[in-house]
């Protein structure tokens, strides 16, 4: 069985792609990665120009982040940029708080995550939501993740798994891969170092067993692994992409 493609989510060197998307890059090109995932486009302005820098350093995209605001707003605009970009897998990254108070609230979410994603695969694109750890706040017996999946269709509206934040949500991150199955499309491996803090960590460094998450993920058919790291504490962004990287190729999972 061919291995999963594994990308970087941008978001982890955004300190360099603010003012050198380009050369960031083909850095991370170098160190060994088949794509990436897009949080914007750093000091780049256009799609077209994204997609000469991505194209010039033999870069495919995974997928992109696109804010909640620019989803319901501006929808048109952001399918023609990613149709540019040759990105067909369009991702919800967070929803803010306000939203997610109470289970009508979720109810709320998931009618409008529904009416993105219909329009999304009308014009060949694949929608995913990913989650972080507030998901799992209990309402009425249900978190809010049962409610979002429960009201959804789930080959309309797919799951971009961050197994970092099912575990910080104190959900195994196996059983819940397990759980979903065929839903997960992309999956992001962020690891979580040990002790009580529970802080990021470069993947292969930490807590997470990598090797049984991959191996679900090869039954389930995961189109990426996404490595993410969110706060560098202080190190070279570039540095921990790599060690990652690394980790995953010593594991065999890259």
């Amino acid at each position: 069985m061919p291995r999963i493609p594994v990308a970087l989510q941008l978001y982890t060197v955004r300190d360099r792609t603010k003012t050198d998307f380009a050369g960031t890059v083909r850095e991370v090109a170098r160190i060994g990665y088949s794509g990436v995932e897009l949080a914007g486009f750093g000091n780049l302005t256009t799609a077209k120009d994204v997609k000469k820098a991505l194209d010039d350093a033999g870069l495919k995209v995974a997928g992109a982040h696109v804010g909640i605001d620019a989803l319901e707003k501006d929808l048109p605009r952001v399918l023609d940029d990613h149709h540019v970009l040759g990105n067909r897998n369009i991702v919800c990254p967070y929803m803010p708080e306000p939203r997610r108070k109470d289970a009508a609230g979720w109810k709320q979410v998931a009618d409008s995550l529904s009416q993105i994603a219909a329009k999304c695969r009308e014009k060949g694109f694949l929608f995913a939501y990913h989650n972080h750890s507030f998901e799992f706040q209990v309402f009425d017996g249900k978190t809010g993740m049962d409610i979002l999946w429960g009201n959804t269709d789930p080959a309309l509206v797919r799951s971009e798994l961050d197994v970092f934040w099912v575990k910080h949500g104190g959900v195994d991150p196996v059983a819940y891969l397990n759980r979903l199955g065929k839903r997960v499309a992309l999956l992001h491996l962020k690891d979580m170092a040990a002790g009580p803090e529970r802080k990021f960590a470069p993947v292969g460094t930490g807590t997470i067993d990598f090797k049984a998450i991959d191996a679900v993920a090869q039954q389930i058919g995961v189109q990426w692994h996404i490595v993410e790291q969110d706060d560098p504490y202080g190190q070279s962004s570039l540095e921990i992409a790599k060690i990652s990287f690394e980790n995953l190729k010593k594991a065999g999972i890259a």
